[in-house]
């Protein structure tokens, strides 16, 4: 498998971001990331695919949308629609049909800040998700960057703290937000997990602050999703898209916190008698199946079984596990950062039926 590094869930000066797909390339480019997915709200934003470049470095631009219903009170269910390849926001209203929608015309579709809470200092309301009954989508946007702001930012002192302070911001994905995806995933559920940076480079103003929270390179350099592709990106826009769009709806791909430390080169697979998984992958239980996990520095890792920890390690490189019994297998990685224990890794599942 071919790894690459991508940033999602952004935002432009077509909905409230604060500059362009050029100005975002740019951005990306510094950052050294493979593609971003650029998911202005309720507007698809047709033309824009293309590769920039900077020297022998390039990213791949693609244009994707964040779709809600303006009109509803208060504001909720907000779907990352990644693929579709055209405008859905007139489907709004109605989330379960929204996606049914994104299905059909071969999108993934994420459910975006699941929970978070309200940053009155800054006028910004909670944007969790609602509506649990919904089907067919293929996951959940796990590790959210500004909704965990909104989250640390517990009073106005320590929302300039954290406005000033980005590499200490993040611990990793709510707690909240884990739990539900393992209750998820115990029910059998394929339910694949994305991190995205929320990205808006907001021009903030309290009293005599002005602050920009946070530039778009800063988030791009943090809470990143990696995705592994059938073979390297070729440069041309229309295989290479497929091939990132194929990933996501596979859940081939995990969620990694870059800051710390790269998480390039993370791994984890299962062998069965025949047959070999990686993460998003269904591999049959019986007869046994080795579960393995290889990370590119030391660090505390885990491997959790339907949301319970069946293996952990202080620091390791490396995790094994065999076993026969059915059901959804994640790993988890934590290394310590700015004095604090902080999330690294979080895997997609690896699913024994």
């Amino acid at each position: 498998m071919n790894e690459i590094v991508i940033n999602l869930h952004i935002h432009t000066t077509y909905s409230d971001g604060h500059t362009d797909h050029a100005g975002l390339a740019r951005a990306a480019l510094k950052a050294g990331l493979d593609a971003i997915l650029v998911t202005d709200h309720n507007i698809y934003v047709d033309g824009i695919d293309a590769y920039h470049h900077d020297g022998r470095q390039r990213v791949l631009v693609l244009a994707c949308e964040e779709v809600h219903n303006p009109v509803r009170v208060p504001q909720k269910n907000h779907l990352l629609v990644l693929g579709a390849r055209k405008e859905l926001a007139q489907y709004s209203a109605d989330p379960q049909e929204l996606i049914n929608q994104a299905r059909h015309a071969g999108a993934a579709t994420f459910l975006a800040h699941p929970h978070e809470d309200a940053l009155p200092a800054f006028g910004e309301g909670d944007l969790g998700w609602e509506d649990w009954f919904v089907t067919g989508y293929t996951g959940i946007e796990l590790w959210n960057a500004m909704s965990e702001f909104k989250s640390r930012a517990t009073s106005l002192w320590k929302a300039i703290y954290y406005a000033y302070h980005f590499e200490k911001m993040a611990i990793g994905p709510l707690e909240r937000t884990l739990k539900k995806w393992d209750e998820l995933l115990s029910t059998g559920q394929k339910v694949a997990a994305v991190g995205g940076s929320d990205a808006h480079e907001l021009d903030i103003h309290k009293g005599p602050i002005r602050r920009l929270l946070y530039p778009y390179v800063q988030h791009f350099q943090a809470v990143n999703t990696h995705l592994m592709l059938s073979k390297p990106l070729t440069g041309e826009v229309e295989m290479d898209r497929e091939m990132i769009y194929a990933a996501l709806r596979t859940g081939h791909m995990f969620v990694g916190y870059d800051l710390p430390a790269s998480t390039r080169g993370f791994t984890f697979t299962a062998q069965g008698k025949v047959e070999r998984a990686i993460q998003g992958d269904v591999l049959r239980a019986k007869g046994g199946v080795t579960l393995q996990a290889r990370l590119p520095l030391q660090a505390e890792a885990r491997l959790l079984h339907n949301g319970k920890v069946v293996k952990e390690y202080a620091r390791t490189e490396a995790l094994a596990y065999s076993t026969s019994e059915p059901g959804a297998y994640r790993v988890e990685a934590y290394r310590l950062f700015k004095g604090e224990r902080r999330g690294w890794i979080f895997s997609n599942p690896i699913y024994l039926k």
